[in-house]
C-alpha cells in the first residue's frame, strides 16, 4: 500500500493505491485522498471528508492539525481593508493580558482563535461569514494563519470547547484577574436561557412563568464590583436553578476562588441551598419568593406596623418602606427585610381599579386585592443597614447586563451550532468576547462613547496594502477622538 501522485491544473492530488496478489496476477485498486494539502503532514481535502489527515503506517483517517495554513484569498485581492477596529481591539486584549488565558486554551492555531474573537467582537454574523470579514480586513495581516473555512471553524470550536483546554483557560484567567485588581470573592450569580431548537442532549423544554421554551440553561458568576463575568456554567433548559447553585461553588472551589459573600436571584432559594450556604459560611441575599412558609409568617407579623416613620428609605428616587427583623433560616440565624415599594404599590393598584369592574370586584375584594401589593421581602445571612439594603442587592442587575452584553454584542445568539462539542467552545468564544466588551464599557464609563459607537467610528478608519508594507489612512476625527481616549498613536506605516 502507497500514496501516489499527480498534477492537474497545477494542483497536485493524491491516491492511495492498494495492491493484492492472486497468484501470479497482481492487481491496484486506487482510493482518492483528493488534494494534496500538506504532504509533509499527510493532509489532504475532498468532497466526501472536508480537510483531513490520514497516517500510511496505521491507515487511519483524523482531523487536520489546527495549524495546517490553507491559502484562503480568492478572486482579487482587497487592496483596501478596514483597520482601525482590528487595531486597536488586539491591542485592547494584549494591554490588558487577556491574550495569555486565550493562548492558555491550547489550540494549535492561535490566529484562528484571535481573528474568530474579533469576529465576534466585531461583526456578530453567522460563522460562515468569517472568512469574508478576514479578507477584507487588518485582521488578515494580524493574523495571516488564520484558518476561517466553514470545517476548520467547526473543528476549532470543537478543540476549544473540551474540558482541558477550558479548565487551562480558567486557571489563567484568575491570575488574569488578579493583574486587573480584580479580587472574585463578591458575586454575582444568575441564569439565562439560549433559545435552541437544534437537538443535542442539553436542549430541553422550560417552563418559566407560563412560557414554554425550548432551550439550554446558561449559568453565569459574575464579580459584584466589577461586573465582570468571572466563570460560567451550561446545563439541560430544564434543570432548575436550586440544583446549579452548589456545584458553581464548588467548580470555583476547584479553581482556587473561594467566594465569601453572593447576591443570587430568588430561584436560588431552597432549605438545602440555604443549609450549604451557611455551612460553606458565604454570606447572602437573595429575594425569598411570596409561596414560603416563612414569608407568610413574617408578613403577618410585621406588615402592619411597616408604614411607620422610621422605616421609609429613598433608593433611586423611589420611596420604599424597609423594616428588618431577625429570623431563623434552617435553624441558623438571618435577618428578613420586609419591604413596600410605594410606586409599585399604586401601579398594581391601578391596574386592579381597572378590572375591579370587569370582574364586579366588590369594596372587600378590592381592599383585600390592595392590601399587600407592592410588597417583598429580601433575607440575609449579616445584619445591614435599612438603607444600604437595596443599593447592595439591586447590584444584581449587572448580572442581566452582562447577560444583554452577550447576547446583543458578543454573538452568544442564535445559536448556530449542531452538537455539544462545538456548543461548548462557542461559550467560552462568547465569554471571552463578552469579557472583553464588558472592559471596554468600563474603561468608556466616563466618556460618551460606547463599544459600538467606537468600532463603527474605527471601521471606517482605512489602511492600503503595498507589497512590502501597508500605509494607513489619516485618522479622521473622531477615529482620532477614539485613540485618544485609549492613549494610543496610530501608526503611519507598518512593515510586512
Amino acid at each position: 500500500m502507497h500514496i501516489t501522485y499527480d498534477i492537474k491544473n497545477g494542483i497536485e492530488y493524491a491516491k492511495l493505491c492498494v495492491s493484492t496478489r492472486e497468484g501470479k496476477k497482481v492487481s491496484k485498486q486506487y482510493q482518492n485522498l483528493g488534494r494534496v494539502i500538506d504532504k509533509e503532514k499527510g493532509v489532504y481535502k475532498n468532497r466526501k471528508r472536508g480537510i483531513f489527515s490520514y497516517d500510511l503506517d496505521t491507515n487511519t483517517y483524523g482531523v487536520a492539525p489546527a495549524d495546517i495554513l490553507i491559502p484562503q484569498i480568492t478572486g482579487k485581492e482587497k487592496l483596501i481593508l478596514d483597520f482601525g477596529d482590528i487595531f486597536l481591539l488586539d491591542w485592547f486584549v494584549k494591554d490588558r493580558r487577556l491574550d495569555i488565558p486565550i493562548n492558555a486554551t491550547g489550540y494549535g492555531n492561535l490566529d484562528t482563535l484571535h481573528a474568530m474573537i474579533g469576529y465576534y467582537v466585531l461583526c456578530g454574523m453567522a460563522n460562515t461569514h468569517a472568512k469574508s470579514w478576514w479578507e477584507g480586513s487588518y485582521a488578515r495581516f494580524l493574523y495571516p494563519k488564520a484558518n476561517l473555512t466553514s470545517q476548520r471553524i467547526s473543528d476549532f470550536l470543537t478543540a476549544i470547547g473540551n474540558e482541558h483546554s477550558q479548565r487551562s483557560f480558567f486557571h489563567e484567567y484568575f491570575k488574569t484577574l488578579n493583574i486587573l485588581d480584580i479580587d472574585p470573592e463578591n458575586v454575582l450569580i444568575d441564569s439565562t436561557g439560549l433559545p435552541n431548537s437544534i437537538q443535542f442532549p442539553l436542549t430541553a423544554v422550560r417552563n418559566h412563568n407560563g412560557d414554554i421554551s425550548e432551550e439550554v440553561r446558561l449559568i453565569y458568576v459574575v464579580d459584584q464590583r466589577s461586573g465582570l463575568p468571572i466563570f460560567f456554567r451550561y446545563c439541560a433548559g430544564n434543570i432548575i436553578d436550586i440544583s446549579t447553585l452548589i456545584r458553581c461553588l464548588e467548580e470555583l472551589k476547584e479553581q482556587g476562588i473561594n467566594i465569601e459573600f453572593a447576591i443570587l436571584d430568588a430561584g436560588y432559594y431552597s432549605e438545602a441551598n440555604i443549609c450549604e450556604l451557611f455551612k460553606k459560611e458565604v454570606s447572602f441575599i437573595t429575594r425569598m419568593k411570596s409561596n414560603k412558609v416563612i414569608y407568610k409568617e413574617l408578613m403577618k407579623q410585621h406588615f402592619d406596623t411597616l408604614e411607620e416613620k422610621e422605616n421609609l428609605v429613598e433608593y433611586n428616587g423611589r420611596y420604599i418602606y424597609l423594616k428588618r427583623v431577625k429570623c431563623k433560616l434552617e435553624g441558623y440565624d438571618a435577618y428578613a427585610y420586609i419591604g413596600l415599594d410605594m410606586q409599585r404599590k399604586f401601579m398594581e393598584a391601578n391596574k386592579t381599579f381597572q378590572r375591579a369592574k370587569d370582574k364586579k370586584m366588590n369594596t372587600d375584594q378590592i381592599h383585600e386585592a390592595m392590601r399587600k401589593q407592592g410588597a417583598f421581602m429580601i433575607i440575609s445571612s449579616h445584619e445591614i443597614e435599612t438603607t444600604q439594603l437595596l443599593p447592595l442587592y439591586y447590584t444584581r442587575q449587572q448580572v442581566e447586563q452582562v447577560f444583554d452584553v452577550g447576547k446583543n454584542y458578543a454573538n452568544m445568539l442564535p445559536l448556530r451550532t449542531h452538537n455539544e462539542d462545538t456548543f461548548r467552545g462557542h461559550l467560552l468564544l462568547t465569554f471571552i468576547t463578552t469579557v472583553i466588551v464588558k472592559l471596554l464599557q468600563n474603561s468608556l464609563i466616563n466618556s460618551n462613547i460606547n463599544p459600538i459607537s467606537l468600532f463603527l467610528n474605527l471601521r471606517n478608519h482605512k489602511c492600503k496594502v503595498y507589497d512590502d508594507h501597508i500605509l494607513t489612512h489619516e485618522a479622521f476625527k473622531k477615529a482620532n477622538d477614539c485613540y485618544k481616549l485609549f492613549g494610543i498613536k496610530c501608526p503611519t506605516v507598518i512593515n510586512l
